[in-house]
């Protein structure tokens, strides 16, 4: 495994601004040959990209990364006059690091977090400064310790209050459920592997990176995935796809290991589940109630934490050459592990 370190999101994106905003020639080659060499392009590419020669690129490179944007700038031309003043800049930090955009102005009461957009229209406004590049704003964040973040996903169709009212009811059931020595309580779903790389965040020593080889060519399987509430247990289970023929194949198998229980099943309302052919394989088995988790709310089901934990612990960061020894593997790894995850309060370790 070779190690180099690698841009971080702030250096690309500062970078990347360069690249679009600056009108010295120079700069830009220079930023484009530290961004090309980060994204492991050929070297033959950057010089003809650049005129840069391997050692002039990795230079470039390492002084970058040890003293910032400001090994790039042509200093040729002279330093540009500081559009703010130290006391000034000192201030924004300040603002930036303590208060809220609707705390600093009722302009903007309708912001809670900062955006580059959001601080050149504070700055705008306060100082009479309009940046042309958001490399200065991105300068501004970074002196305030802050890092760049994306907010977490909300979907688009999904419904709080029916996702409220939804709690409130489903509690109620999986509370008898829970009471009831017979019956066990099954939070299911499925997820799909593929051969494609997945990589995750990992510790390393500073100026040290990680390459992972990665598969050109892509095969996937299906898990159906059913976790024991009650015990913790997981019953995972490799197929080619999922659908509603493959749901119906299912249901005996997870019969198998409960014989003579009441199963709930709580699961989302895919296609696979309501399908007429999963239903009639629900009904023959005679011992089966559901519970349908609200539409667009994936974080309400234990089950997908259980994906997480897999890929976490058995492919992440793995090149994967056999997808199905692969899949086999991470089956492995449920089948063997006890999961004390949350549903509506009730869970293993409750």
């Amino acid at each position: 495994m070779e190690r180099r370190q690698k841009l971080t999101n702030e250096q690309w994106t500062e970078l990347q601004h360069v690249i679009k905003s600056s009108k010295n020639a120079d700069e830009v080659r220079r930023a484009q040959a530290i961004i090309l060499i980060n994204d492991h392009a050929p070297l033959s590419a950057i010089t003809a990209l650049t005129g840069y020669q391997k050692r002039q690129i990795y230079t470039l490179r390492s002084n970058y990364l040890e003293k910032g944007i400001d090994t790039i700038i042509d200093h040729r031309k002279g330093q540009p006059k500081e559009l703010l003043t130290k006391a000034q800049r000192a201030q924004i930090v300040a603002a930036i690091q303590t208060k809220k955009p609707f705390e600093v102005d009722t302009s903007y009461q309708h912001y809670e977090y900062w955006t580059t957009g959001l601080l050149g229209a504070y700055i705008q406004q306060s100082y009479g400064v309009a940046y042309k590049s958001k490399t200065s704003h991105y300068l501004l964040f970074k002196q305030a310790k802050f890092t760049y973040h994306k907010p977490g996903r909300v979907y688009e169709r999904r419904d709080e209050q029916e996702v409220k009212e939804w709690r409130i009811k489903a509690k109620k059931q999986l509370q008898q459920a829970w009471d009831d020595s017979d019956t066990v309580i099954l939070t299911e779903d499925e997820m799909h592997l593929s051969t494609q790389t997945t990589v995750q965040k990992i510790w390393l020593p500073q100026g040290e990176y990680p390459k992972i080889e990665v598969s050109g060519k892509r095969e996937a399987r299906s898990i159906y995935g059913f976790l024991n509430i009650k015990e913790g247990k997981e019953h995972a289970f490799k197929t080619k796809w999922q659908n509603m023929y493959i749901t119906a194949e299912i249901i005996p198998e997870i019969r198998k290991c409960y014989p003579g229980k009441k199963l709930l099943f709580v699961w989302d309302q895919a296609g696979w589940h309501k399908g007429s052919v999963a239903q009639d394989a629900i009904k023959r088995d005679g011992n089966i109630e559901t519970i349908y988790f609200p539409t667009a709310a994936p974080d309400e089901n234990p089950q997908e934490h259980v994906w997480k934990s897999g890929r976490s612990h058995v492919v992440h960061n793995e090149f994967i050459q056999d997808i199905d020894e692969a899949t086999d593997k991470f089956v492995m790894f449920l089948n063997n592990t006890r999961f004390t995850y949350s549903l509506l309060g009730f869970s293993a370790a409750s």
